[in-house]
């Protein structure tokens, strides 16, 4: 087992023990709740805190991390496109279609299968026995880059760098429509739907502060394509205020409507660049994909519109 601290910064100040450890620890609610029921999670003085306890900043959380439990997902040789590898971490191109980890309807054919293939003795095991190495996600139909770590210590430090949104974020996607300016920045909250527990959408009630950041790329007919950087990191943050703004990202069924392109199978959203700290060696690095095939293959119908 491994001890580790955190310190809660003034912006949790009373908020509840199982929320800030999932934020802080970049780990699912659920696994939060778990360590906490179990007694791992103490205040300085060695009381033991509820899930329910109410934070105070400037408070030292001391956190004992359970061992990796035998994951229960199944190792697969599945092709990883892999732009970046060392032994603490591994920053993965993810094809659009792809699940990141095994879950109700898609147990296997994930990345974390391909993973176990690739790297079976040193995933971190932070964020559970089914989302080894992951320390955050891309959605299915999204493409890109992502980060999986190989030990706690580097999913600790990728995921302050998240909490801190010290990462470099880039997508670039194609959105229906023309926005009114060719630079901006959305400032919207974004919350779990009231009515849709499936949904996010921006309102500002049970919410938290979310910021992007926009360039128009291009303008055709009736779409552009824009690049987006994320200041914040929140659940379908890009597609939720790209629908809010009135021009969600082409193919998007769930936040766009039914009436999508044809020749889309899922979004044209693609997660291009990344930059971080090294949460080892202290060095930066940044890492940048080509579009894929279906996104340069959407380009070329809408410019020959």
């Amino acid at each position: 087992m491994e001890k580790t601290q955190l310190i809660i910064p003034i912006e949790y100040n009373g908020d509840r023990t199982d929320s800030v450890l999932s934020r802080m620890l970049s780990i699912t609610r659920s696994s939060a709740q778990h360590w906490l029921e179990q007694g791992r999670v103490t205040l300085s003085d060695g009381r033991v805190l509820s899930k329910s306890a109410r934070v105070t900043a400037g408070q030292v959380l001391e956190i004992t991390v359970p061992d990796p439990e035998p994951c229960e997902a199944v190792a697969q040789d599945i092709p990883l496109d892999i732009v970046y590898e060392d032994a603490d971490l591994l920053v993965v191109n993810k094809p659009k279609g792809m699940v990141v980890h095994p879950a109700a309807g898609n147990p296997d054919g994930t990345l974390v299968n391909a993973l176990l293939h690739h790297c079976p003795d040193s995933l971190s095991g932070i964020n559970g026995v089914m989302r080894p190495g992951i320390v955050h996600r891309i959605d299915k139909d999204t493409s890109g880059l992502l980060i999986v770590a190989k030990n706690d210590r580097a999913h600790q430090g990728l995921a302050e760098q998240i909490k801190e949104h010290s990462f470099t974020r880039v997508y670039e996607a194609v959105i229906v429509g023309h926005l009114r300016e060719q630079q901006g920045t959305v400032i919207a909250p974004i919350g779990r739907h009231p009515t849709n527990r499936k949904k996010m959408t921006v309102i500002d009630r049970n919410s938290k502060p979310a910021v992007t950041h926009y360039t128009v790329l291009e303008e055709f007919n009736g779409y552009s394509h824009v690049r987006l950087q994320l200041e914040t990191g929140r659940t379908h943050q890009i597609r939720v205020h790209m629908a809010h703004l009135g021009h969600p990202v082409a193919g998007d069924t769930v936040y766009g409507g039914s009436k999508q392109p044809g020749e889309l199978n899922g979004q044209c959203l693609h997660a291009k660049q990344i930059g971080f700290v090294h949460p080892i060696t202290g060095k930066y690095l940044e890492f940048d994909s080509d579009l894929p095939t279906y996104f340069d293959e959407f380009l070329k119908k809408i410019r020959a519109r």
